[in-house]
């Protein structure tokens, strides 16, 4: 069992370093080079900087000296990586840190809150369909289920933007709040931490339910599959034979046998879905990673996009690396098959 979360642990951060490494050759193979678009646009808006100045600002704002050599630049900006320094945006006045440090809660709390609607629902409709399987409803709704899973969220998004938003007016059209809402999470002031919230939500309702109309499908035809196999296992047949309650053998035994297995793929399923709110950010106006990361691209802030790119990744390997060492404490079974003893 050591060894397994060894070899995890030492795959995990051969990933991160490797997602370091491409950011850094990504940042110097862009169009143009980002260093020299940085220093040819210091130096037009401002025609009174030295040269010597204008060096020091890009390996400012770069995270690495551009007449360094290569080797020495990237050992530069893995020490900058490794000490939280990613930089300086050159579009937000702010250093890269800060910026997705204030985007990476409300992307947080709009991806994970679609998780959450999703996954319940997919559960609960995929339990549904398997006990009644063969039946018109389960035809259906597998059916619906391959559909929505089939359609990108941001087509979704389009659709309910132009029918929500602007049609029929029901929720605001972009920003994370309301102008005049103060932003406010204190158990000491429960009156206007419920008025943030809901203000929050109001301006979140549409990019969740995009995402979530995408998600659930999966989930449902996932649940099913699995409490089909489980529904077929002798262990049932002898619940059902010691006259154990159908509530308590559909809860316990199947329901929870069922959900096991999707627990690594809920967890991956997050770490993609920071990735996937590049462009459903973009739709809404929403100030989340994936929106600043677009921001970047179209303002030639390399810092900022790459820094961006650099967040999502790295998430997404803690991820898996997240599932794959915690589904063998919550599925014994896992541990029994995967591990084995201390080696």
């Amino acid at each position: 069992m050591r060894r397994y979360y060894l070899e995890r642990t030492l795959q995990a951060v051969i990933t991160v370093f490797a997602v370091m490494t491409l950011a850094f050759f990504m940042i110097r193979l862009l169009p143009g080079g980002p260093a020299d678009a940085l220093r040819a646009q210091l130096t037009q808006s401002n025609p009174g900087m030295s040269q010597a100045e204008i060096t020091r600002a890009v390996q400012s704002q770069l995270n690495l000296a551009p007449d360094a050599p290569t080797y020495v630049q990237y050992i530069d900006y893995l020490g900058s990586l490794l000490q939280g320094n990613l930089g300086e945006s050159t579009s937000q006045s702010a250093s890269v840190a800060s910026v997705i440090a204030g985007a990476a809660p409300w992307t947080i709390f709009v991806m994970g809150s679609a998780l959450l609607i999703a996954f319940v629902v997919g559960i609960s409709m995929g339990a549904t369909m398997a006990y009644r399987e063969g039946s018109r409803f389960d035809g259906s709704s597998t059916v619906v289920s391959i559909l929505m899973n089939s359609i990108p969220n941001y087509i979704y998004g389009i659709l309910l933007l132009w029918l929500l938003g602007y049609v029929f007016k029901v929720f605001p059209t972009g920003g994370r709040f309301s102008a005049g809402v103060e932003p406010t999470l204190n158990v000491f002031a429960p009156a206007e931490t419920l008025q943030f919230v809901g203000n929050a939500l109001w301006h979140a309702a549409m990019p969740i339910l995009s995402v979530a109309l995408v998600t659930w499908g999966g989930w449902a035809l996932g649940m099913r599959g699995n409490s089909i196999q489980v529904l077929g296992e002798d262990y049932l047949r002898v619940a059902q034979l010691r006259g154990l309650p159908s509530r308590r053998i559909a809860l316990r035994y199947v329901g929870r046998n069922a959900v096991l297995p999707m627990y690594t793929s809920m967890l991956i399923t997050l770490g993609f879905l920071l990735g996937g709110s590049v462009i459903i950010e973009q739709v809404f106006s929403y100030p989340g990673m994936g929106y600043y990361m677009i921001e970047g691209l179209n303002s030639r802030d390399y810092p900022l996009m790459m820094g961006v790119f650099l967040v999502i990744t790295i998430t997404v390997a803690v991820a898996v690396y997240l599932a794959d060492l915690t589904y063998g404490l919550i599925d014994p079974r896992a541990s029994a098959t995967g591990g084995g003893a201390d080696e």
